[in-house]
């Protein structure tokens, strides 16, 4: 802009200031102010929201149209070096959604504060109900404190949401979910033991108006609209590529395998076995290994324990076996101790990087452990949350895939996030930088040695 134009354009602000007494309005310009410059005329928050640098503008009503014909005028003669940017009369500013996606959720809990907007702006209370404390320690060592973490630094206060565990009863999951609702929940998030407890939990608050998320686990035969968990055939795949990969490693040249199941009426389990069968199945068919039995399906410490027993008892020759999760294995890894198995030399697998798992992984007797960041999945969960309880429609790139439910073949959007295989190797660099188990606990008393021989600390 030339000074000329310049001293012209000021001169007729001030003009148009005078004839309608705009004292709150005062046009100062310096060249190409007005948006020419978007980054210097506008910033955005972490949620999105659009800002004028700087105090807002603020104008009385009555003189909109003397604005808009000033700015306008102004605008005109400023010219455009930047296309997208446009010029409006000041207005209560627009809330743009924050752009979180399903690769968002790291240790700082950042993805979190960016919704705070978001939260804000959401009516009612939000309910989580966790299945159980026995097939898995991750639901009341992990998913509750962290799911606990992620509302508080999305800016839900605390008396806003309720995270409970129905103990393996589908009845109490009922209870809880009605007394959420009746409590003003407008969304909950739920991981039932089983299908026909998500169904009885969903039907319940489709009929209040209550909008439902499967967590962790789908529930087979509902509507539940969205769901969130971790890529469970890939789950399954870690493990059996575990498994392939450690019975090289130990050196076990005649693999006679006993392969465990997740219980049938989770989906999760089906899933697992889906990816691992993938992997293992060709070594059977081959006949490199040797499928010695299979056995029912259960995600019980202690029926796996009984159900393994009577496998090893029948086939004396077994020398590995596969493991869905940390908590069904440990009982049978301390089983084969018992038997005189020595380390090294039975190859097992298990999945949720428990502690009991990660001390038989660095004392030899557990190849290696799914791990699944859980806080990636709770703040995943409560971000969908969010987005749910203000009516809004989550971005599509939270919603990072979608999960086939085999009963009626609904496609339910997901976010499915990305598993890790953890051995020895990289137990540093994942779970212990990760915190999500203390070096102090694991490398305590008798397994102090096996962490100093993988630098573990």
């Amino acid at each position: 802009m030339t000074a000329t134009r310049l001293r012209f354009f000021n001169g007729l602000a001030a003009i148009f200031t005078k004839l309608f007494t705009l004292p709150a309005l005062t046009f100062r310009l310096t060249e190409c102010s007005f948006g020419c410059d978007a980054g210097a005329a506008n910033t955005s928050t972490p949620d999105g929201t659009a800002h004028e640098k700087g105090e807002h503008v603020r104008t009385k009503r009555t003189y909109v149209i003397a604005a808009l014909a000033v700015s306008g005028l102004i605008a005109a003669g400023c010219g455009s070096n930047n296309a997208s940017t446009t010029t409006t009369a000041p207005s209560s500013p627009s809330t743009t959604l924050a752009a979180t996606t399903a690769s968002s959720f790291t240790l700082n809990f950042s993805a979190m504060t960016a919704l705070k907007s978001i939260t804000a702006a959401g009516k009612g209370k939000v309910g989580v109900i966790l299945p159980d404390t026995t097939s898995s320690a991750r639901y009341v060592e992990f998913d509750a404190p962290y799911l606990k973490a992620a509302f508080l630094k999305a800016g839900l206060p605390s008396s806003d949401f309720n995270i409970q565990n129905a103990h393996g009863s589908d009845a109490t999951a009922l209870t809880d979910a009605e007394a959420d609702i009746t409590d003003g929940a407008t969304v909950l998030a739920i991981d039932p033991e089983d299908p026909a407890g998500g169904i009885a939990v969903t039907n319940y608050a489709n009929k209040h108006g209550v909008k439902i998320i499967d967590y962790d686990r789908l529930t087979l035969g509902s509507n539940a609209p969205y769901y969130v968990s971790f890529n469970n055939i890939e789950v399954g795949k870690l493990i059996g590529q575990g498994l392939v990969a450690c019975v090289s490693a130990w050196h076990v040249s005649s693999p006679n395998v006993i392969v465990m199941h997740g219980a049938a009426t989770d989906n999760n389990a089906t899933l697992f076995a889906q990816g691992y069968d993938g992997v293992i199945d060709p070594y059977f068919s081959s006949h490199k290994w040797t499928d010695v039995a299979n056995t029912a399906d259960t995600w019980t410490p202690a029926t796996a324990l009984t159900e393994f027993e009577a496998a090893f008892t029948a086939h004396k020759n077994a020398n590995a076996a596969l493991f869905p999760n940390d908590e069904t294995g440990s009982p049978i890894i301390a089983y084969l101790q018992k038997q005189g198995i020595k380390a090294k030399t039975f190859p097992t697998t298990g999945q949720d990087a428990t502690l009991i798992g990660l001390q038989n992984i660095i004392s030899g007797y557990q190849c290696g452990t799914a791990y699944k960041p859980i806080y990636e999945e709770a703040q995943a969960t409560v971000a969908l949350a969010m987005y749910l309880r203000d009516d809004k429609t989550p971005p599509a790139g939270l919603l990072n895939g979608t999960t086939t439910d085999p009963t009626n073949g609904r496609k339910v959007p997901s976010i499915l996030l990305t598993p890790e295989w953890v051995t020895t190797t990289n137990m540093q660099q994942t779970v212990i930088h990760d915190g999500f188990v203390p070096a102090s606990q694991l490398c305590a008393g008798t397994f102090a040695a096996d962490c100093k021989t993988y630098g573990i600390s």
